[in-house]
């Protein structure tokens, strides 16, 4: 019996166009990420599962992928226990924000404070697919640890600004600051409340605020509790306005006040840093994992509706639960399958950029084909992309390969053309041909490209 091919649900396969497209997000993404500074590394594709159980909350623990161990991984099992953790001691990497930290204190000997790092790699997530939900996702990170400093969240800032101005993408950064869920739980009488609080504060654009106030009644905080916390998720206005109303709300937290603090100094560095992607103050922010401590940020586009394209924080104590205390990071994730969506759906992707090769040249015989060789090794040199067709086909069939990989120009060198050392090249696109030596590389050169 044929066996039917497929993949499981929630992975892509990606063509050679996609790729193509895909490498336009990546390459411009590292651009960016190396013009301020920052270094690539790559983390393994699994993990030990101590070094990813509860760092991502309760919800994020049961989406982790668990591996199997090799070899009879159920001998010796006691099955009056729960399984997972006697047969699976490894897992796949939920993020690249704890492997990380991981690697920060695994290595901290080797690096330089503050270490500034980028990583674009895939992560699997157990969750039900669904419109720009996937279980196999690339994520490009970039983290600065070892400083407080606000100006490494504006830097996170610059960087998402310049990555979607190059990608034209109009986008909106929302804002927020766990200190101030931290105050919400104090001024609402339930200082241990606060994950609880954050979990469903963040599902609030996807449910509403009534299936939000369900769930925090289910967590048992009460009508009163609510009431304060309602106009909070409800306020609108300006920067200043809203800084100014919660100020008057948090005078009874420390944390609160110390997070509108940062808010303010962190608006204010933007503005002094004059930038133009529209930044937004969004009290109703959470994001649910429970590493946050301070800034957290979602970006969405402002021209196609997929949500978050791009998200992150800081965290204060991340790598202390590997043996490094007090060492504070902060960072954004870019959602590269996300972007790839919205790019599609604005079409925004660069025409001809899943072009196979910038010229071709056709087959026209065993010597024809000998000739150019060492021209085709020349141009390659020189920095052009080129083919030979493998076959000595018909033209109709090798004009037709170029159409199909959008190559731009073709090459017809027969007889002729090897007796008296020329190169005809042809741009398909206008029709214009021209005749060159067959030494004068720089030329064709210059009108290929």
């Amino acid at each position: 019996m044929i066996q039917k091919p497929s993949i499981p649900k929630g992975t892509r396969d990606f063509g050679q166009k996609e790729m193509a497209a895909r490498n336009y997000i990546f390459d411009t993404i590292r651009s960016v990420f190396k013009s301020f500074g920052y270094a690539q590394i790559e983390t393994p594709a699994m993990e030990n599962l101590s070094t990813l159980l509860g760092k991502y909350g309760e919800e994020g623990d049961k989406l982790l992928y668990r591996i199997l161990n090799s070899g009879d991984a159920f001998a010796g099992v006691d099955f009056e226990k729960p399984l997972a953790g006697q047969v699976c001691e490894k897992g796949l990497r939920y993020d690249l924000t704890v492997p990380f930290a991981r690697f920060v204190v695994q290595h901290q000997g080797e690096l330089s404070f503050p270490f500034k790092r980028f990583q674009i790699q895939p992560v699997w997530r157990a969750d039900r697919p669904q419109k720009g939900r996937y279980r196999e996702f690339y994520q490009c990170d970039v983290d600065a640890i070892g400083s407080r400093s606000q100006m490494c969240e504006l830097e996170l800032v610059q960087i998402v600004e310049r990555v979607f101005s190059l990608l034209g993408v109009r986008v909106c950064m929302h804002i927020n600051n766990r200190k101030l869920l931290t105050g919400l739980a104090e001024i609402c009488g339930c200082p241990d409340k606060v994950v609880d609080i954050t979990v469903a504060i963040d599902k609030l654009e996807k449910v509403g605020l009534e299936a939000v106030e369900a769930e925090l009644t289910s967590k048992g905080l009460s009508a009163e509790a609510l009431g304060k916390l309602r106009p909070v998720l409800q306020l609108s206005g300006t920067f200043e306005e809203k800084i100014s109303v919660m100020r008057g709300l948090m005078a009874g937290s420390p944390a609160g006040m110390l997070g509108l603090d940062e808010l303010e100094e962190l608006f204010g560095y933007i503005r002094a840093a004059g930038v133009q992607m529209p930044c937004e103050l969004d009290l109703s922010l959470a994001r649910g994992l429970n590493y946050y401590t301070g800034a957290i940020f979602e970006v969405k586009a402002l021209d196609w509706q997929i949500g978050s394209i791009c998200g992150g924080g800081r965290y204060d104590n991340l790598t202390g639960i590997f043996g490094l205390p007090d060492m504070s990071g902060v960072g954004v994730s870019f959602g590269a399958d996300r972007i790839y969506d919205v790019l599609v759906g604005l079409e925004k992707f660069p025409a001809g950029l899943a072009s196979g090769a910038d010229l071709l040249f056709a087959n026209m015989g065993r010597s024809e084909a000998a000739y150019v060789l060492p021209v085709a090794a020349a141009l390659r040199a020189a920095g052009l992309s080129v083919e030979i067709y493998p076959d000595s086909s018909k033209l109709k069939k090798q004009f037709d390969y170029c159409d199909r990989k959008g190559i731009p120009f073709i090459s017809i060198c027969g007889a002729d053309e090897a007796a008296s050392g020329t190169v005809q090249i042809k741009n398909l696109s206008t029709g214009e041909q021209r005749s060159f030596g067959s030494g004068d590389v720089a030329e064709m050169v210059a009108f290929v490209k």
